[in-house]
């Protein structure tokens, strides 16, 4: 890490390099090796949770697996630490060679990171290299939230998705961006929402993958649903019944982060949204889970990064319609907005497209056709 240099508005950015000492990774192989599973399930499926079978096949994976070359490709883009707010804030800012692209800040997932947008920096950055145009060229930023990875430690306790829509306004403009625009899924969706709320001054929009519109039991709401958003609506039922961790989170985020912060196995096990809880649509490579599982261990964030469902609970903000430009992306395998009550909720959602394949980390599972859509939007 070399010395601070002052952001053009006055932020301190400190570059920063992931390199982390051979001691935590040893620590990580040893506790694997002395991993001891769970009794399996009836049937071993995805039915009660993370199956036995999954875990002693990642594990095995996770031993051997690279996480030096994570490090490289991280380290390929530069890096920064920057003081927000007295908040330690990391990101990648990579900015493109046409000076005139557009600033946008990605946004990433629960329980994902940096690592979400790997794929996609390159062709933002350099689209004539990858079937675009000059005029589809972005300066990209891709921070994490207060308490997730390497933005730590966390030094306050009333982190909501409100205040980092806030803090991530504040960083773009320490950058020097008087206009930017911003691309989120699930965590980053909520993010990208908030700033559509602020529509601070030059905001281009939000890009979201899904935007959490639900019935409220209002009379007529539901006029004019067809087989279309009722299927969303059955899905939404489904997803209930399999996200017990929006419980725990919510009301014992410590008594779930005493398990995360001690075992490598319960981080992966609780890592399970990259697998869809178990339904057999995720595209996302056991790889590609091992480094996010990977990244959350050595940075021992879970539960921080856990606490802003309990701070969510709490925090006794009134429904606000946002009135920020929105564009919608909707992936097959992923949560299913629905149209009308989104546009209830949002009153100026200006594009939308639907994807054949994709779910809810179409960000690593299909990058292309978010890149693609990302460039209709901003074009």
């Amino acid at each position: 890490m070399s010395t601070a240099a002052a952001g053009q508005t006055g932020i301190e950015l400190r570059p920063f390099a992931v390199d982390v000492p051979q001691a935590d990774l040893d620590d990580l192989q040893q506790r694997l090796e002395r991993t001891r599973l769970a009794p399996a399930a009836p049937g071993d499926s995805w039915d009660y949770g993370t199956p036995e079978s999954y875990l002693r096949d990642m594990v095995e994976r996770w031993k051997g697996f690279d996480w030096r070359a994570v490090e490289a490709r991280l380290n390929a883009y530069p890096g920064f630490l920057a003081d927000v707010d007295g908040q330690p804030v990391h990101f990648l800012h990579v900015r493109s060679q046409h000076a005139d692209a557009t600033p946008l800040l990605l946004a990433h997932t629960y329980p994902g990171s940096v690592l979400d947008y790997l794929d996609m920096i390159d062709p933002l950055v350099d689209p004539v290299a990858h079937g675009g145009s000059p005029e589809d060229a972005f300066h990209v930023v891709i921070p994490s939230p207060p308490g997730f990875g390497f933005s730590t430690p966390l030094v306050r306790a009333d982190w909501t998705i409100a205040r980092v829509a806030r803090t991530y306004d504040t960083l773009m403009r320490g950058l020097g961006y008087e206009s930017y625009g911003i691309h989120g899924s699930d965590n980053g969706a909520m993010i990208s929402r908030e700033l559509a709320v602020m529509d601070p001054p030059g905001f281009l929009g939000a890009h979201v993958l899904q935007l959490f519109s639900f019935p409220t039991g209002a009379p007529g709401e539901m006029d004019g649903f067809g087989p279309k958003e009722y299927a969303a609506l059955e899905f939404l039922q489904w997803f209930q019944t399999v996200g017990g961790y929006n419980t725990m989170n919510a009301s014992r985020p410590q008594t779930v982060a005493a398990g995360l912060a001690d075992s490598p196995v319960a981080t992966l096990a609780y890592s399970e949204l990259f697998e869809s809880f178990g339904n057999g649509t995720a595209l996302v490579s056991p790889d590609q889970v091992l480094a996010q599982a990977t990244l959350y261990w050595l940075t021992n964030s879970y539960a921080t990064a856990v606490r802003y469902y309990y701070a969510e609970q709490r925090a006794g903000a009134e429904p606000a319609v946002s009135t920020g430009r929105i564009g919608v992306a909707v992936f097959k395998d992923d949560f299913q907005t629905i149209r009308q009550l989104a546009e209830r909720d949002n009153a100026r959602i200006e594009h939308w497209s639907e994807f054949p394949r994709g779910g809810h980390y179409a960000a690593m599972e299909v990058p292309d056709d978010i890149v693609a859509d990302l460039r209709v939007f901003f074009a």
